[in-house]
């Protein structure tokens, strides 16, 4: 009995091995390569989409998705490719942009009860920066107006004059001449950018209020 159990256990042997090697065969491995006890090798595709496999990556292809497959054929583990330096950026600003947009749902959450809440402080930082635009565009009417007098007076001297006998425009005037010009500049440039102040801030209002619905299931 004792050499009838032997002849079994060596058939059973014989039988797992050629299981293993036909296993292997389907997978696409190349003879010897992974039939020893416990071995496994990497899979990878080169340049031309053809698949390899081999006890090591080649360098040129580190960077690559890689297969690490064990004896029987069975994948074991997988290492993405590597990502290039304009991927981990895009997924960084993604990851940035996902936290930036649950903090402010936070903050509208905890610092609103209301739409009316929201719409009453939208109207009162509006009217502020409706305010300061109309001074900045008094002040400018009036500069204006300075502009035109000083001109009118540059008329009476040279070069403005054509009169050969009239007299050099004092320094003064050159001066205050160019001095209202620059101011004039600086408050125009100030009503421009209070003008896009006011509308970013009223479409920043609008998408609080319709996110705030939103959250809150309102319609």
């Amino acid at each position: 009995m004792a050499a009838a159990s032997l002849e079994d256990t060596c058939l059973k042997n014989v039988a797992w091995t050629l299981c293993a090697v036909a296993l292997l065969c389907l997978t696409g491995f190349p003879a010897g390569v992974a039939t020893g006890s416990g071995r496994t090798v990497y899979k990878w595709v080169d340049a031309q989409g053809v698949t390899h496999y081999g006890d090591r990556i080649p360098p040129e292809y580190a960077a690559q998705e890689q297969h690490l497959i064990n004896s029987q054929g069975v994948e074991i583990n997988r290492l993405d490719a590597q990502k290039s330096a304009e991927q981990l950026a895009a997924e960084d600003q993604k990851r940035l942009d996902a936290e930036q947009s649950q903090s402010r749902d936070r903050n509208l959450l905890s610092t609103y009860a209301s739409v009316q809440e929201i719409e009453r402080l939208r109207d009162q930082r509006v009217t502020l920066v409706t305010d300061q635009t109309k001074v900045t565009s008094s002040f400018l009417e009036a500069l204006n107006g300075k502009l035109n007098k000083l001109r009118i007076n540059s008329m009476h001297f040279k070069p403005y004059n054509s009169d050969p006998h009239a007299p050099a425009m004092p320094d003064q005037l050159a001066e205050d001449l160019v001095r209202v010009d620059n101011d004039i500049r600086t408050q125009e440039q100030n009503l421009r950018e209070k003008r896009s102040e006011e509308t970013t801030m009223r479409k920043q209002f609008e998408s609080d209020i319709a996110r705030f619905k939103e959250l809150k299931g309102i319609h």
